[in-house]
């Protein structure tokens, strides 16, 4: 843990280039980081990239990160999706060495119809040799938990533990902690400690793990298992979450992207609120 502040940013569209398009995005609601798609967020088509894009992000000393698809699930039972999952995150961690990125996002998977060990079995044997692929300079993986929904591997901050221990704590996995995901699985963040409480645990099952915050206000109550994000103070966690959040040692230095509705007006307003919040 450091006394860096974190930093505040957010998921940007590239539309017009993923640097040109994603930086003025970028400057236009104040972000300070940015996160991105470098394929169709819904589709496994897979987007080569172009090398005087990639080359402008690099140079431009924005932290960024990539979130890969939507579709991406280890745990599937269905072949299709598994052959998918896995080209696409290998494909991704290249495009995130090719771009200079800090991490890539992936969700953590659903067991649907399989047994839960079952799932957790194939998802070692299927993410380990990618994670022994990644470069020295390459980004880490940032597993994201999901607000609980179905079979869900990985919901609560608890869920982490064994995750990560059928991935034998690769020193290249990372956490990517979605606020309102975690308030959804029955993470009290609005209630006072509740945040605290949150982050004390997830330093205490993987210390130092922490890279990428999602800072999402959530439309639904604590523990409804509906991943339906709000604009910042706008939802049931309240702003004053997101001010211990960022008030908590384990966030110092970390990444805080918002993905939140509406347009480049409330994002400006989220992240404008954000570093209030952040100043104290």
């Amino acid at each position: 843990m450091t006394s860096k502040k974190p930093i505040i940013g957010g998921h940007v569209p590239v539309t017009g280039g993923l640097a040109k398009g994603g930086l003025a995005y970028a400057a236009d609601i104040g972000a300070e980081m940015i996160q991105v798609f470098v394929t169709n967020p819904r589709g496994w088509a897979l987007a080569p990239g172009n090398a005087d894009e990639d080359a402008r992000l690099r140079e431009s000393g924005m932290p960024a990160f990539i979130h890969c698809n939507y579709l991406v699930n280890f745990g599937s039972p269905t072949p299709a999706t598994l052959a998918g999952s896995i080209a696409t995150v290998r494909h991704t961690l290249r495009r995130g060495a090719e771009t200079g990125a800090l991490g890539v996002v992936a969700h953590t998977g659903s067991a649907v119809s399989q047994t839960r060990e079952d799932a957790l079995r194939q998802t070692r044997e299927s993410l380990l040799p990618l994670l022994d692929e990644i470069p020295d300079d390459g980004p880490d993986l940032l597993l994201e938990p999901m607000a609980g929904q179905g079979q869900m591997l990985c919901a609560t901050v608890q869920d982490l533990e064994p995750y990560l221990a059928a991935l034998d704590w690769h020193p290249r996995l990372g956490v990517c902690l979605d606020t309102c995901h975690a308030f959804a699985a029955g993470h009290d963040l609005a209630a006072p400690g509740g945040v605290r409480e949150t982050l004390d645990a997830l330093h205490a099952i993987a210390p130092g793990r922490l890279k990428l915050v999602h800072a999402n206000d959530c439309k639904d109550v604590c523990g409804s298992k509906k991943d339906r994000h709000e604009n910042i103070g706008a939802g049931h966690i309240g702003a004053q979450a997101f001010a211990d959040l960022m008030a908590h040692p384990v966030a110092a230095g970390v990444s805080i992207c918002i993905e939140t509705p509406g347009k480049a007006d409330k994002h400006r307003e989220d992240i404008e609120l954000l570093k209030k919040l952040r100043a104290g």
